[in-house]
């Protein structure tokens, strides 16, 4: 079987991994100050604060903004659910607006149309890891006085018009679950280079605490450990010939399912560096649909998923809170439509041109 996700952990995370524990400091220590001040740097942002995973990141991220019950945060229904359940948790409403059906990235457009005066922020998600027109979101940010922040879970090392991602919002969050391109089993990273950002960050991922027993905030033990931390250091040094990898598996991809009708391969917008985190076609109009080819698929030894199969506004809880189901018709349709494919740096070339092959013989049988 070709998974359709693989971390790979290698000799030098396990190295990294036994020193740590045969030093005895397994909690948060110099291991995760080493690999905060390494990720920050790779961004090109002044603070890296670890956490534990990447909803937390996201959470701390606008707990850090002071974001609040009344305000309203402006973000996309396709998407991981944790996207917007970060804005729950503030006690803030999220207000949905739509894709842009070719990226499946927040369309600026549409966010204009859903700001007013409760509108505090904009959470801009960088879906399978294309950033979204970041030119575009600042100059709404800033014309409106609202917060940007970047949910970076899916992008690390992504780059918009040469520049990293986490680099353009007041504040960003990224995840090291085990399915994203660096991993640290589980965790996440707030960073920013705004130094009062930073330090509230600090103090609600541990306790609220300035100094030991010294607790002047309310917070939480968000903390990562130094094992997940070691991991991630090794792991951050790999990244981009990782990301040079899933792109030409995109490349070899789209170049055999361009040729197949039906099948539509994921849009790159070219002002951007796509280290597709995941490779996502659409199916239409296709000899079978989309549920059918997935289980094909899956019986010839490929993998894959959808990528969301549900937008977050249909959910059952969302339903609950009110949300109409008419809006966001493009989430919608998308939510249909996509599916994901084996794109990790796992996957050998053989294994994409099997893929490929077997798209095609489905296809035309």
């Amino acid at each position: 079987m070709i998974p359709i996700a693989k971390p790979l952990i290698g000799d030098e995370e396990i190295k990294a991994v036994v020193e740590v524990l045969k030093s005895g400091m397994l909690a948060h220590g110099k291991e995760v100050e080493a690999f905060e001040k390494e990720f920050s740097s790779y961004l090109g942002v002044k603070y890296g604060i670890a956490v534990a995973n990447g909803t937390a990141a996201l959470d701390v991220a606008l707990k850090a903004l002071r974001i609040k019950a009344g305000d309203e945060v402006i973000t996309t229904p396709f998407t991981f659910i944790a996207s917007v359940n970060s804005i729950l948790f503030q006690g803030a409403k999220p207000v949905f607006a739509d894709i842009d059906p070719k990226t499946y990235n927040l369309d600026p457009n549409d966010v204009l149309e859903k700001i007013n005066e409760r509108t505090k922020a904009i959470v801009v998600v960088h879906l399978y890891g294309q950033p979204a027109d970041m030119k575009a979101f600042k100059e709404i940010a800033e014309d409106h006085g609202l917060y940007l922040i970047e949910d970076c879970a899916q992008a690390h090392g992504a780059e918009f018009e040469g520049q990293k991602v986490g680099t353009f919002g007041d504040i960003a969050a990224f995840s090291f679950y085990p399915t994203k391109n660096i991993t640290t089993g589980e965790g996440g990273m707030v960073v920013t280079s705004d130094e009062e950002l930073a330090n509230r960050a600090k103090l609600i991922r541990n306790h609220g605490q300035a100094e030991k027993y010294l607790h002047v905030e309310l917070g939480y033990n968000l903390r990562m450990t130094n094992i997940a931390a070691a991991i991630g250091r090794v792991q951050l040094k790999k990244l981009d010939k990782w990301n040079e990898r899933r792109i030409e598996n995109a490349r070899a991809l789209t170049e055999g399912i361009r040729e197949i009708d039906g099948l539509i391969p994921p849009y790159v917008d070219k002002r951007v560096k796509h280290v597709f985190h995941q490779y996502v076609i659409k199916v239409e109009d296709f000899p079978v649909g989309r549920n059918e080819l997935m289980e094909t698929l899956r019986e010839r030894g490929i993998g894959t998923a959808v990528h969301y199969p549900i937008p977050v506004h249909h959910q059952p809880f969302y339903q609950k809170l009110g949300y109409p189901k008419d809006c966001c018709p493009n989430s919608i349709e998308a939510a249909k439509k996509v599916l994901s494919l084996p794109v990790h740096p796992a996957v050998g070339r053989e294994e994409i041109a099997y893929i490929t092959r077997t798209l095609k013989e489905i296809g035309y049988s």
